[in-house]
Order: C-alpha cells, then structure tokens, then sequence
C-alpha cells in the first residue's frame, strides 16, 4: 500500500519539517509514505475574486498532474465528513480491504482547492471548522494517519 500527501507549497519551518519527517520514519514500519509538494503561486495582499480563480486553477493543474487515474483521493476541505481517529483507522483499514492500494490525501494553499481537485476526490475529509496553516497540516494529518495504523495494528495510541 501506498500513501501520499500532495500538497501546495514547501515547508519553511524546521519544527514542521522535523515532525513531518518523524512521523514519515514511523510509518516505513506500516506502509509506504511519501509527501509530494507542488509549486504555489504568489497571491496579492487583496486578490480579485479572478485572480483567486486563476491561483487556484494553477495549483489544481499541479495537483492533479501528480495524481494516477486509479488512486483513491482524500481532499482536505472545511465541508468534509469529521470523524475521529478510530472511525479513520477503520475507514482506511477498509479502503486497503476493498484494494484501494494507492491513496492520496490533498491539501490546498492559502486560498483552498479549486472545485476541479475536490471533483476529482473520492472523499473530503475535514479535521475541524477551524482553518489552519497548511504547513501544520501536514504535521496533523501525518500524525493521523499514524495513528490510524497503531489503532489497525492493535497497538497503544493515546486517547
């Protein structure tokens, strides 16, 4: 099984990229992981409602270009279904059953995704009605999808 974060722009922190890795290097043991970045484009202090579209559609065509026509897509989005950690670990236990062995969560850039990357997802997934830095989900999500695996394992993971 393969596992995948695409997502716009670079991790500048080293906090972050330091978390990230960590959680890359604990999920060798379950799975393959990898996190795929794609340029983001410059946005205006005060941009246009077109130039928004224009960003976003950018960033879209560089997110789909990595994306394969058979991997099962998990856009991250405000407007996705919240479940907690146990209902994840048993809906990717049941993804891997059903033989999705190729499963790419997205996450936008500052502006979001462009309703073309959430057309192409199979599922959207939010984490809260709260919004966070991009770069910090990628440390969150990278963590849950960790945890997903202790729990399929039937291994310890704090509550």
């Amino acid at each position: 099984m393969q596992i995948s974060i695409v997502c716009v722009g670079k991790v500048k922190e080293k906090f972050y990229r330091d978390a990230i890795a960590e959680y890359a290097k604990r999920l060798g043991r379950y799975t393959k992981f990898s996190i795929i970045e794609v340029p983001d484009e410059k946005t205006p202090d005060q941009p246009t409602e077109v130039e928004k579209e224009k960003i976003l559609m950018k960033e879209a065509e560089r997110i789909l270009s990595k994306i394969s026509d058979r991997t099962y897509v998990i856009a991250l989005a405000i407007e996705g279904d919240r479940p907690d950690s146990v209902k994840l670990a048993h809906h990717l236990q049941q993804l891997m059953l059903e033989g999705k062995s190729n499963i790419v969560f997205v996450i936008g850039g500052s502006l979001g995704l462009h309703s073309q990357v959430l057309k192409r997802s199979d599922e959207k997934l939010s984490f809260s009605a709260m919004t966070f830095p991009h770069q910090l989900m990628r440390v969150i999500l990278s963590e849950q999808i960790y945890r997903s695996f202790r729990i399929i394992s039937g291994e310890p993971y704090h509550k």
